[in-house]
């Protein structure tokens, strides 16, 4: 990890200690990504399997999972494992139940009702990662929402294995969410057979689903082309964490390591206003790198990755919310007493014993998050991102003759005659 004194740093300096690594190849992300979207478009299914072939090394002959292939996918799953998703499931369930999004309605004048209803969208489509690692635990974020907001078809795509079948676990996940329409597809291709459909997979209202650089910009291409909406740009994963001089250095570094971990292209960052604690972490990151099944992968994170040291926590927020992190880990005495500092963040775990594995996996709140400082604008899915919010107004005639000298006053002031009109021979007819 490259170590930062951040007061030495000029302007230009500080951007490029802020850059994420995907931004270097970005263009050439576009093109590769414009290329598979548009032989998807041409091809269809055919497509697919030759860029399915030259990516996951299979072709299946059907892309959507069977119920013979669901019914060996409960047996392949230990009873273990099945009761953890059940009980994260049920959190994630919980949490996102409070807060849905309710209806309401108000007069606004005499005679003049306001009101929002909320419906759910029609057919959404999810996308779970499986890349090096399997993601089931992607498969209830997307899908335990979906199933509160009751959209009428549910859509999942995850990447085959080298054996041409989905990962077991991702489909009971799919499962225990209400999902029944699965495809082993990954990747920008993925992205494409739902925003445009193919004879196999269906044509997606909206997409959603956290993936790679190549993922991320296939949801950008397909949202800015109008074929799909998508919930927000959710690529590789990152961290930041703040710490003071009482954090606990082993704890810190294992936060660090469970986001590099991800992938090649994921980021993390600590920041610091104690210059042993920047010692202490990057002793302990070494130590538990090298106890890692996936060290090679979080060593190419850590490339790119920095250990920054402030002058002050004061510094250390502003530097953060410039940042707009994907995840932001408070590890401080006092953490809460700091949280109305966070102005940009897509979830905010505070104190010495709360991971960011406990948001990824089971404590209730949703992983899948803006990246890419996304975060200043974006936020976490939730059952809203599933939902549509409808409004609606209704006038009588004692409504239309309250408001509506108001409505010709500001149509003439836009020289829109017609909409002038339209009022007009309303207030004459309700005289």
């Amino acid at each position: 990890m490259n170590r930062l004194t951040w007061s030495q740093l000029d302007a230009g300096a500080q951007a490029q200690a802020l850059q994420r690594p995907v931004q270097a190849v970005a263009a050439r992300t576009r093109e590769s990504v414009a290329a598979l979207i548009a032989a998807v478009r041409e091809g269809g299914d055919a497509a697919l399997r030759e860029i399915t072939l030259r990516f996951d090394g299979v072709a299946p002959e059907t892309f959507e999972v069977s119920e013979a292939e669901f019914a060996a996918a409960e047996q392949a799953v230990s009873a273990e494992l099945r009761q953890a998703m059940i009980d994260a499931a049920a959190r994630i369930r919980t949490f996102h139940q409070a807060g849905m999004s309710q209806g309401y309605a108000v007069e606004t004048a005499p005679g003049v009702r306001c009101e929002r209803v909320v419906r759910p969208i029609g057919r959404v489509g999810l996308y779970v990662p499986a890349g090096s690692a399997p993601l089931p635990s992607t498969a209830l974020m997307l899908g335990v929402p979906a199933q509160l907001a009751g959209c009428r078809e549910v859509v999942l795509c995850t990447p085959p294995r080298k054996d041409g079948s989905a990962d077991p676990a991702v489909l009971v996940a799919a499962r225990l969410t209400g999902v029944h329409r699965v495809f082993k597809l990954g990747g920008a291709q993925a992205i494409a057979a739902m925003a445009y459909g193919t004879d196999s997979v269906p044509t997606c209202d909206k997409l959603y689903g956290p993936g790679n650089s190549y993922v991320t910009e296939a949801k950008q291409q397909v949202a800015q082309d109008g074929a799909a909406a998508i919930d927000m740009p959710a690529g590789p994963s990152e961290v930041l964490v703040i710490a003071d001089a009482g954090a606990t250095p082993a704890f810190v570094a294992a936060d660090l390591l469970s986001q590099a971990e991800h992938g090649p292209d994921s980021q993390v960052l600590l920041l610091t206003d104690d210059a042993a604690m920047v010692d202490r972490v990057e002793a302990a990151v070494e130590a538990q790198l090298a106890q890692l099944s996936r060290a090679e992968i979080a060593a190419q994170a850590l490339a790119s990755s920095r250990l920054i040291l402030v002058e002050s926590l004061d510094d250390a927020f502003a530097i953060s919310n410039r940042y707009a992190p994907e995840h932001l880990i408070l590890a401080l005495r006092e953490p809460r007493a700091w949280l109305e500092n966070v102005e940009a963040a897509g979830s905010v775990f505070l104190g010495d014993y709360t991971p960011e594995a406990l948001g990824d996996y089971c404590s209730g709140t949703n992983h899948v998050l803006p990246t890419a400082g996304a975060a200043r604008a974006y936020s976490g899915v939730s059952v809203a991102s599933f939902q549509n919010l409808i409004s609606v107004q209704s006038a009588t005639p004692a409504g239309i003759a309250a408001i509506g000298e108001c409505a010709r006053v500001l149509a003439r002031a836009e020289g829109l005659d017609a909409h002038e009109n339209a009022v007009t021979l309303r207030m004459e007819a309700a005289a």
